[in-house]
């Protein structure tokens, strides 16, 4: 080999066995920080620890805006002079909430921890010293040379160094990576493979790899190996992936070159994203414009508040003591903040539990779903999690892998056709005969030997190939690259043409029983960009031919003529792909000894080239593939999975578009596509090359029948389709990137269907990113194998077939399924059913909440203002735990509008959940308006029916006044859920009954005398106390705590009458007004049973008992001037007073429907206050 020098870009540098070089090396990291430039083995894909749990779980909580809400409303009541309720009952809902779903994140990653546990704590034989040890993956350096036996999985990207097989070939597996269960074959580079013989050579090994640095590209490596003063070239025949599987090999050794994240697979891996449905993220913005209208009311309360508090203070100057330590705009501030307490229960914290709950459910009917269940596996449906089946009624976009999802990767040899003569189905890829009239013909074709055409047709299945073979006892087991070529070498076997074996530079075939090795000269592998593989043999007799296999496209225009069968051989085409199937052109040539010698002389040249290796290559292959006689095609099935082209077909009438995302060749693709019923005839196809001049001059003339077929290559932005979008004259890289995005987006969402050839995991995952930024529209992607993972992880739905290879697309995924099959069921109708139950249990939950509670605002208009509470604290807070949650419950779990099997009839009933038609702003809205009409139907009906019509015009009762508008608000919101529930279950009559038997019974329980007596303080509304205060003000407790904090008198009452005195001061002498006899005249002023006047001496006591909590019998006049009773200047609430004495401090504490007015009264020197009747 010539030496040669690494480029300048490739910076990527190992040697082998030595670690102390690798561990010095560093580079620059964040904030002018230095780490390791080599990454350890070791992986992480866990989101916490033990440190980080805590903090970064409670930072992605409080992403969500209602957690945030919920957190100021607790700081709120903190302060207890606005302050309602303690601030630890609501504290208590939220940690329960916060708490349930810290856990839930905490058993998904614990799962993530122990599957990193378990990959990092593989063992590996590491070479350490002339021996190797047993050691742990986690323990594998760059550098280190690792010893691997059969079916044991390659812990790092490797450079393969030699192999217990002959020429030190290798086989892998690549089922985790891409899903494929095809082996495909590695090759040491010769120098390796006679050097590297035993432990000691390796030992010694110190080869230095330069090459490039770590990426994605799965496909490809580039580097060259510097040994003992030569340089060879490597590429990625030479490179073991970081999980493959060893098959069929015994032993091998390979040269570690990426650890760990470096690895091809981990970069292909993207990182875990939380998944927010659009129902979160409106409820988020929902929950921002609630409040924002919230404080809006608060405000207008509260400056209603201070004109109030301000006019009454004028109009009642005699009480200017009471407010010396308060102004109208301090109240008018207490106020706002009490109504923004009062009125914060309109965006519930149970709301969000009972959430949690209802995903929770539905996720287990997903997991019990019999008709989802694959017995033949015994693989059930798995909801991985539980926070996005609503979002399952949304997919407009499905991105699906191909291989292991749509197909099962086995192949069928069906039909071929040969030199004018077509032969129907037969042989199978396992060798499983099929009976067929043709059979017999072709059989006996060959065995007479007559046909020089038929015995190269079946030479070149037997020679053009890369399978490898292995012997198990008298059976030869092929091991074959992709599907195809086995089920086309296992057809020549059927024919008489077996291959036998094969080295590095000979292949074995016997033909008919006579045994012939052949030399291989060349193998002109399979690109995309080719679309065709050859081999350049040296047959027995010194003959050199070339035997090339391909898509019709590119083998027919390399044709030397148009032959007497061309013609025939072209409708063979066309009749095979009309059904389907998968289609090969074969065709040979002959060389002579001066044209492959000046051909193999610069073929050498090029395979030592460190830059444009493959650009020439492929340049001296295209020279050499010229000129080539057509021998006939094959025509082979891609056998799919059970129900796939029923399924798709479902999804499209249920306006789901399917795209394809495949690393196949196109032509294979195309014919999967045709398969599934993905594509059809009446389909026009638009291919790359036709699809980039269009894209400049009319982007959206495609018809919805009309389908794009797309290579990964545009994604890199090498198509035609950036350079016509470059000449529109935009200069910034940035802006002509989102040209090119939107341009493709746009093309491909106005076609039916859409299938990516030759992409690889990244660019599937760009493709989903590009629809979700471009389009904000749901997508799901659902994938099998390792190369699935990154697609997976970015679409808003992630599924994984769990069958023999998805076990990394499955550990990944949101949903996990055994077949594709059952997608249809997953989205038609558990999707659909459960985006249908989220949004009823919305609509209704804010429904109620609103005609429950709105009568808080309706209430401030006829109590001044305040923010006292019109229901009691425990209505308020059983009211969305007990006396609706159990029947909206009900709906979110178990409505239905039709059956699962009329849903699968008619799936065009899912375009409701893409339409976002059952829960948006417009619905909220209707919501709220009618919430707010019951609401005030429920209030001023009962105001009305509560009002004195005969004499005053105020409501007799404030406790009767409270439950029936608590009642009446229950029952229309029951009554709304009975008439709007379509699907009853016994449940469902169970949790409707239950409501009313609580509210029932917890009123009872809340309300009775004997509840009273044994907590005053917990139940201060009960029923059966005939004297309750009219309405308890927000500023009483503040007027209380001053007032106990000042000794001093707040109002002095002075009298010249001595106590015993018979003589009172007259009612009209009181009033100083006129319009008093107007009063009595009207009976307002009248005294209520039980209370009369009965002031004594020189002041207005109240008639003491035992009891110090005796109900006031002292004066209990209503006049204009004192506002005294309970009577509201403006004629709203009556109620009765209740007085109470502070013997200590001589306070007679009178309730109004307002306020609280508190008289100090200060007694004469020496003399003493005694209660009438002592």
């Amino acid at each position: 080999m010539s030496q040669l020098g690494a480029p300048p870009a490739f910076t990527w540098e190992v040697q082998a066995n030595n670690r102390a070089h690798h561990e010095q090396l560093r580079k620059k990291s964040a904030f002018c920080l230095s780490k390791k430039k080599y990454a350890g083995n070791a992986i992480k894909t866990a989101k916490y620890n033990a440190l980080t749990f805590l903090p970064l779980n409670l930072y992605e909580q409080f992403h969500r805006m209602a957690n945030i809400y919920f957190v100021f409303v607790i700081l709120l009541q903190t302060f207890p002079e606005i302050s309602t309720l303690p601030w630890y009952t609501l504290l208590f809902p939220l940690s329960c909430l916060l708490t349930i779903r810290a856990l839930r994140d905490l058993m998904d990653d614990i799962g993530r921890h122990q599957s990193d546990r378990n990959i990092n704590s593989r063992p590996c034989e590491i070479l350490s010293g002339e021996s190797f040890r047993w050691q742990k993956w986690r323990d594998v350096c760059v550098g280190d040379i690792v010893r691997l036996h059969k079916d044991s999985l390659v812990p790092a990207d490797m450079l393969l160094l030699c192999s217990s097989e002959p020429s030190s070939l290798c086989y892998v597996e690549t089922s985790d990576i891409d899903g494929e269960t095809n082996l495909k074959f590695r090759q040491a580079l010769l120098v390796t493979h006679q050097e590297l013989t035993s432990e000691e050579s390796l030992a010694a090994f110190d080869g230095k790899v330069t090459c490039e640095e770590p990426n994605s590209r799965m496909h490809s490596f580039t580097g060259v190996l510097q040994w003992r003063g030569e340089t060879h070239a490597l590429d990625g025949e030479r490179i073991l992936l970081r999980g493959c599987k060893l098959r069929n090999t015994d032993t091998c050794y390979g040269l570690v070159i990426y650890a760990g994240f470096d690895s091809k697979i981990m970069r292909n891996c993207g990182k875990i994203k939380r998944k927010k449905t659009k129902l979160d993220r409106m409820m988020d913005r929902l929950v921002v414009i609630i409040f924002l209208v919230l404080l809006a009311t608060s405000l207008c309360l509260a400056i209603a508040s201070g004109f109030w508090a301000k006019m009454f203070q004028e109009k009642h100057s005699y009480l200017a003591a009471l407010y010396k330590h308060t102004t109208p705009a301090k109240q008018a501030f207490f106020s706002f903040w009490g109504f923004t307490i009062l009125l914060s229960v309109i965006i519930p914290m149970s709301m969000y539990i009972t959430f949690e709950f209802i995903y929770l459910v539905n996720s287990f009917f997903i997991n019990w779903d019999l008709e989802m269940y694959y017995a033949v596996k015994d693989i059930p449906a798995k909801a991985r999690s539980t926070s996005l089946n609503d979002q399952l009624g949304q997919v407009e976009y499905i991105f699906s892998d191909k291989t292991g999802t749509l197909t099962q990767n086995i192949m069928s040899f069906k039909k071929c056709c040969v030199n004018g003569t077509i032969y129907g189905k037969f042989w199978c890829c396992h060798g499983e005969k099929m009976l067929d009239s043709n059979n017999v013909g072709l059989r006996e074709a060959v065995q007479q030997n007559n046909d020089p055409v038929l015995r190269e047709f079946l030479r070149l299945l037997a020679l053009c190939h890369t399978v490898m073979v292995e012997e198990r006892g008298d059976q030869l087991v092929y091991q074959a690259a992709s599907p195809d070529e086995e089920a086309l070498v296992l057809a020549a076997r059927s024919l008489g043409y077996v291959f036998l074996s094969r080295t590095q530079d000979t292949i074995t075939i016997s033909e008919m029983g006579v045994k012939r090795t052949y030399q291989v000269l060349a193998m002109l592998d399979f690109n995309s960009d080719r679309k065709r593989m050859s081999v350049l043999v040296r047959d027995p007799q010194g003959t050199i031919r070339l035997y090339t296999k391909g898509a019709d496209t590119v083998i027919l225009e390399r044709l030397r003529g148009r032959g007497p069968n061309q013609d025939f051989t072209e409708r063979a085409l066309d009749h095979f792909a009309e059904e389907t199937l998968r289609t090969l052109c074969l065709a040979s040539k002959e060389l002579s000894e001066a044209e492959y010698d000046e051909w193999s002389r610069r073929h050498r040249m090029a395979n030592i080239l460190l830059q444009g290796r493959a650009c020439e290559l492929d340049r001296l292959y295209e020279e050499m593939e010229q000129d080539l006689e057509l021998l006939g095609v094959t025509a082979i099935e891609d056998k799919l999975q059970e129900g796939v082209p029923e399924t798709i077909q479902l999804l499209k009438l249920g306006n789901i578009k399917v795209w394809v995302l495949t690393g196949d060749k196109q032509e294979t693709a195309m014919n999967v596509g045709y398969a599934c019923k993905l594509l059809t005839d009446d389909m026009e196809i638009l291919e790359e090359k036709e699809v980039s001049p269009g894209v400049r001059f009319q982007p959206c003339v495609l018809s919805p029948k009309d389908t794009i077929l797309q290579t990964g290559e545009v994604l890199q932005k090498k198509g035609r389709l950036w350079q016509q979008l470059a000449c529109h004259g935009t200069t910034d890289p940035q802006e002509q990137g989102s040209l090119v995005e939107k341009a493709f987006v746009d093309l491909a969402t106005s076609c039916q269907a859409v299938i990516c050839c030759r992409v690889t995991p990244k660019q599937k995952a760009l493709i989903v990113q590009l629809v979700k930024k471009h389009k904000k529209a749901t997508t799901l992607a659902i994938g099998d194998g390792a190369n699935d993972v990154n697609m997976i992880k970015t679409a808003d739905i992630g599924v994984g077939i769990s069958g023999l290879e998805g076990v990394q697309a499955v550990q990944c995924s949101d949903y996990a399924l055994a077949q594709f099959c059952y997608l249809q069921r997953l989205l038609l109708v558990h999707g659909r059913w459960g985006y249908l139950r989220i949004c009823k249990f919305l609509r209704y939950f804010f429904y109620k909440t609103f005609a429950g509670l709105m009568t808080q605002i309706w209430f401030a208009f006829h109590s001044g203002f305040t923010a006292q509470p019109l229901y009691e604290g425990w209505f308020l807070a059983l009211y969305n735990v007990f006396y609706t949650a159990y029947p909206v419950l009900s709906v979110g779990l178990l409505e239905q509008d039709v059956s699962a099997k009329k849903s699968l009839w008619f799936p065009e009933l899912y375009t409701i959940g893409q339409q976002d038609k059952l829960f948006n702003y417009r619905i909220f809205s209707v919501t709220l308006l009618h919430g707010v009409s019951t609401s005030l139907t429920s209030f001023y009906i009962a105001l009305w029916a509560f009002e004195d019509h005969v004499g005053s015009r105020t409501v007799g009762d404030y406790e009767s006044f409270s439950v029936t508008v608590a009642t009446s608000a229950l029952l229309s919101v029951l009554v709304e859920i009975i008439l709007d529930t379509k699907f009853w279950t016994a449940l469902s009559f169970l949790m409707v009954t239950a409501s009313l038997l609580l509210f029932c019974l917890f009123s009872f329980l809340t309300q009775s005398i004997d509840a009273f007596r044994i907590a005053p303080a917990v139940f201060r509304f009960p029923g059966q106390v005939p004297q309750i205060p009219a309405v308890r003000s927000s500023q009483s407790p503040k007027i209380c705590w001053k007032a106990r904090r000042e000794l001093e008198p707040s109002v002095e009452l002075r009298t010249h009458v001595p106590r015993g005195s018979f003589h009172r001061r007259s009612s009209y002498a009181f009033s100083h007004q006129e319009g008093y006899a107007g009063l009595i005249t009207r009976g307002e002023s009248l005294r209520t049973k039980g209370t009369h006047s009965t002031t004594k001496g020189t002041h207005s006591i109240t008639k003491g008992t035992k009891d110090t909590h005796s109900s006031t019998k002292g004066t209990n006049n209503t006049t204009k001037g004192t506002h005294s009773t309970t009577t509201h200047t403006h004629g709203m609430l009556q109620s009765h007073s209740l007085g109470r004495t502070d013997h200590a401090n001589n306070h007679v504490v009178t309730r109004s429907p307002f306020f609280i007015l508190i008289f100090v009264i200060k007694s004469p020197p020496g003399h003493t206050h005694r209660h009438r009747g002592e």
